[in-house]
This record gives structure tokens, sequence and C-alpha cells, in this order.
């Protein structure tokens, strides 16, 4: 014997299911329907404040970072070679390059066959420099930026300390140093 009575709406569910329904409704609503909008694949549109795309027929959130984590983030396969990256080198050759270790070893091969690759070289020296001198100069703005009115010593003590120096004649120096090694590298790099 049953302990519960089966409601209208349940028996209306199970048999939903039987039929193979499941989708269906149990009870008939009354009331606002809310406009349905159909999406294809790779349309973008925003929605109570987020915008969305479809990627792959998935309905995904666009966030700012999409185009970062695009660059970051290695792929599975090459996609010149198609290939997959799973060589200890590909890595850090997707890094600089975008494709796999054997297809920067074919492309520098064919410029050093051409005699191209001297200046190849040259530029990507370069530019690793100039993207190091960023990260000094940002690491050095740091460090000026940073109070100096008082250190904690190895004792738990706040000493306290009179002086400094001037930020803004410190920054002005950084800023035209870095100016003069860029401008050296373009000149080099040219």
């Amino acid at each position: 014997m049953l302990k519960k009575e089966f409601n209208r709406k349940d028996v209306e569910r199970l048999r939903n299911l039987v039929k193979g329904k499941t989708g269906e409704g149990t009870e008939i609503q009354v009331g606002y329907k809310k406009k349905e909008i159909e999406h294809q694949e790779g349309d973008v549109w925003e929605e109570n404040g987020k915008k969305w795309t479809i990627k792959e027929g998935t309905k995904q959130t666009v966030t700012k970072l999409d185009k970062i984590k695009k660059e970051i983030f290695m792929p599975l396969c090459c996609p010149e070679c198609g290939h997959v990256m799973k060589k200890r080198n590909d890595k850090t050759m997707w890094r600089f390059h975008k494709t796999c270790f054997d297809c920067v070893i074919k492309k520098e091969h064919k410029l050093r066959m051409e005699g191209k690759f001297e200046n190849y070289e040259k530029n990507i020296i370069g530019k690793g420099m100039l993207t190091s001198i960023d990260d000094i100069e940002a690491e050095l703005m740091e460090v000026v930026n940073t109070s100096n009115k008082g250190f904690v010593s190895e004792h738990g003590e706040v000493d306290k300390w009179v002086g400094g120096f001037d930020k803004d004649k410190i920054k002005k120096e950084i800023k035209d140093g870095v100016k003069t090694y860029k401008k050296n590298v373009k000149k080099q790099l040219k």
C-alpha cells in the first residue's frame, strides 16, 4: 500500500517519460512567454549585460581575456603542419613563433638556404632585447614607487629613515635611459 497519493502532475510527468517526451510540461501555464531568437555558429550577441557567442555548437560567454587565452595556451596540434605538439621544445617555440618546433626548424633552414637567416636572427634578438628592457623599466619604476618611510628589522623593530631621494628625477633618468637604449637597438636592427 502506498503512503503517498500521486498527484495529477506526477502521473502526467510519468506519461511524458514513457512516451519519450522528456521536455514536455505537466501543467498549463498562462502568462508571459519569452521571445526566443535562434542564433547561428559565430553569432555574437548581448544578453543581460553579458556577451555571448556560439562556438562549435556550444553557447559560450565572450570575455575580455579570450584574446589573451588564445595567445598563451598552446593548441593540441600545430596550426601550420597539423602534427600533435607534444615534443619537448614545442611549448617554447609556440610562445615565440606560434608553430611547432619542426616547423620552426624547416622555416629557419629555408631562410639559411636563401641567405636571409642573419636578418631574421637579428630581428628576433632585437625583439627580445626590447621586451627585456620593458620588463626592466617596469621593475625599476616599481622600486622607485615603493615607500621608504620605514623598514622592519630582523628583530621586529620599525626603523624610520630620514632623507630620501627625488623620485621624479630618478623616474626621468630611467625613462631617458630606456628611450636611448631602445633607439640604439632599433638603429642596430636597421
